[in-house]
């Protein structure tokens, strides 16, 4: 093929962009700004670093993660086979080791001989589809200011932000095995997550303790500041004093071995890396200053002496208001931007997807349309009945209003005909309706001669 395409972000959205795009014959210039300009989470500068949680959703094929994941892997993306490769123990989701995960992707990345990786920031979207037929944006939540800056020029006051947040990670050997126990939920013995129960007096004082801490965004939010994925476990039980233990720290499905009860509340950690040797608090993401993350923390039982590999950070993310901007092939569609004189997609969550797994279909998905477009063609959309294909429907619907970036669920997927009632057999029902949608998808695809699954 006679096309150069250039991406702008070396994450899951771009890398997997990246690759689909290489395996195809087309020739890729891939921007990356780290290490020249670093951001307030990543701690390398390898590609698709995972600087949230390790772990990709669950996998059961009634759930809507689990229909992404079947996609994924149906459509053979490049990136969903190395989670696969550095998978490790998380019970039914897709955890993986971050660091092995990020070392398999940088090198596949690097190592191609049709990607030019450029590790330099792209200040603005005419620098970066200069010499390029087409190009893909794929910053993700953490566009640099200059790029906000020019996106803001192009797009107006339709860009918008939120606060993320991520969990902090602790050393399993500096917890206290006496009160942490294994266990997953609903299960004999075993599992693979960790927990640390409470009783009632226990939760009261840490709760009142996350109440009192400082924090480093000094100032109560609103609803609309916080993306809802990612709230603060300080603002859960700012809602509400014993909300964090009807959501992260729920005990239900745990009994604790030293009681045989079930403990009123429970931290759960899951392991970071393939040797166990670190965990991450599940749903633990804060706003709290490094020193108040020391001491609130390790009131939690069994965390006295725990070492932390790295602290709760909240960072400012952004994300287009793609109802308005966005065609469920990913084209960003402004006069502006068309002035560049190169079709322009966005992939990953700038373009309002929630997730790890959503980043990768997403830029695969660029990827496919971008290759259909160098041959002449036009992609067909995923099938709304599909997790990935319900996910863009609903982000470029131009009803809706007040948008933030969605993950795939069965909320947004069109209703069954005739309704199931048995909510177990009507995700079973949404599961089997996508599988064959998503079986047309692939045969489309592989009969247009955009894509081969082979």
């Amino acid at each position: 093929m006679e096309c150069r395409v250039h991406i702008i972000g070396g994450g899951l959205a771009g890398s997997e962009a990246a690759l689909a795009l290489a395996s195809s014959g087309v020739p890729v210039k891939l921007f990356e700004m780290r290490p020249q300009l670093q951001t307030a989470v990543h701690r390398t500068d390898g590609l698709a670093e995972l600087v949230c949680s390790n772990s990709l959703k669950g996998t059961r094929p009634d759930s809507a993660a689990g229909m992404l994941k079947h996609e994924l892997d149906l459509l053979a993306s490049p990136l969903y086979t190395f989670a696969k490769e550095t998978q490790i123990p998380a019970g039914g989701a897709l955890a993986v080791d971050r660091e092995r995960f990020s070392v398999c992707v940088t090198r596949a990345v690097e190592g191609h001989p049709l990607i030019d990786v450029e590790r330099a920031e792209a200040r603005t979207l005419e620098q970066a589809a200069s010499g390029a037929d087409a190009l893909i944006v794929a910053t993700g939540p953490l566009t640099s200011d200059a790029l906000s800056a020019d996106l803001v020029r192009l797009i107006g006051s339709d860009q918008l932000a939120f606060f993320d947040a991520a969990a902090p990670i602790v050393m399993a050997d500096s917890l206290d095995e006496r009160i942490v126990f294994r266990q997953s939920r609903y299960e004999e013995g075993g599992g693979d997550y960790l927990n640390a129960p409470m009783d009632a007096d226990e939760y009261r004082a840490f709760a009142e303790a996350l109440l009192q801490a400082q924090r480093v965004v000094a100032k109560e939010f609103e609803t609309r500041d916080l993306f809802q994925a990612c709230q603060p476990i300080e603002e859960v039980a700012r809602a509400g004093f014993d909300a964090p233990r009807f959501g992260a720290m729920k005990p239900v499905g745990l009994t604790d071995p030293r009681t045989g009860k079930r403990p009123h509340a429970v931290v759960q950690l899951r392991q970071e890396d393939a040797a166990g040797s670190s965990y991450n608090l599940v749903g633990f993401q804060t706003n709290l200053t490094f020193p108040e993350q020391r001491r609130v923390f390790r009131m939690i039982p069994g965390f006295e002496q725990a070492e932390f590999a790295r602290y709760g950070v909240m960072h400012r993310n952004t994300f287009l208001d793609a109802p308005r901007l966005l065609d469920a092939r990913g084209r960003l569609r402004a006069p502006s931007v068309e002035k560049l004189g190169v079709p322009v997609f966005v992939a990953g969550q700038l373009a309002g997807t929630e997730g790890y797994a959503e980043a990768i279909r997403s830029g695969l998905n660029c990827a496919l349309s971008v290759i259909a477009l160098v041959q002449g063609k036009e992609a067909p959309l995923p099938p709304s009945e599909t997790a990935f294909g319900a996910l863009m429907a609903h982000a470029c619907d131009s009803a809706t209003e007040d948008y933030q970036p969605m993950h795939v669920n069965f909320g947004i997927m069109p209703a069954l005909d005739p309704p199931v009632k048995n909510k177990r057999q009507r995700y079973e029902a949404y599961a089997a309706r996508g599988a064959e949608a998503l079986d047309g998808y692939v045969r489309s695809l592989e009969e247009a001669g955009i894509w081969s699954v082979a």
